[in-house]
């Protein structure tokens, strides 16, 4: 399996723990306001396989508490499993990232125990999920389908909200907080601009939007916070 970056260690992409981050390569969706868009359409070249990436590991026992595999969208790759089960045989802990348009790789996943966290994106509301996503149509059964998978999960888990000032409005907010009513964390992250944003235009919320969008969805979901502002 190729493995296109990695970040050697963070404190951030999984809670609790002493990580590394993977990120593998291609998307599905073709998000505006993406990050690591360069991982989306390809353009960033594999800087290692598998196998060193179990080397880079090996020498981290006892470092790291876990492996964070992000993207991309990790669930594209037939390799997945096996990669997550090699990592686990190796002493760590292991959270994915998903967009949430693979639940059948999701559930053999779940199925087999090979994650312990996951953190799942849910860009909008129904109408606006194309529209979101970068995409002229969409069905989110896919989506709603993954939700319904790690609410009935055994592992923690988180959904999050990219939130975007063109995108997202409070309506949009209710029809997500129903969508994963229950939940046991939801997140709403500030976008915020760089150079590998694709679409130029794009600007992040006022701090009071945030905290209204917090508020709509904390009647369905009660640990709603807010990542990303200052």
């Amino acid at each position: 399996m190729k493995i296109h970056g990695l970040q050697k260690m963070t404190l951030l992409d999984f809670p609790g723990r002493v990580a590394c981050t993977v990120f593998t390569g291609f998307c599905d969706m073709r998000c505006p306001f993406c990050h690591n868009y360069e991982l989306v359409d390809g353009s960033a070249p594999a800087i290692m396989t598998s196998d060193e990436l179990f080397s880079f590991l090996s020498k981290r026992k006892g470092l790291l508490d876990g492996v964070a595999i992000t993207g991309g969208e990790p669930c594209l790759n037939e390799e997945l499993p096996e990669l997550l089960r090699k990592i686990r045989e190796m002493g760590f802990q292991t959270k994915l990232d998903t967009n949430g348009n693979h639940p059948q790789m999701l559930k053999r996943i779940l199925d087999e125990g090979l994650i312990d966290y996951a953190a799942m994106d849910v860009k909008n509301s129904r109408a606006k999920y194309a529209m979101t996503i970068g995409l002229s149509r969409f069905d989110t059964k896919n989506i709603e389908e993954s939700i319904d998978l790690l609410k009935h999960s055994d592992i923690d888990y988180e959904f999050r909200t990219t939130v975007v000032h063109e995108f997202h409005e409070d309506a949009d907010f209710e029809e997500i907080g129903q969508m994963i009513s229950g939940a046991k964390h939801y997140f709403l992250q500030c976008f915020t601009d760089r150079d590998t944003v694709p679409f130029g235009n794009l600007t992040a919320p006022a701090q009071e939007d945030l905290e209204r969008y917090a508020e709509i969805v904390r009647k369905y979901v009660k640990d709603t916070q807010i990542r990303g502002m200052d």
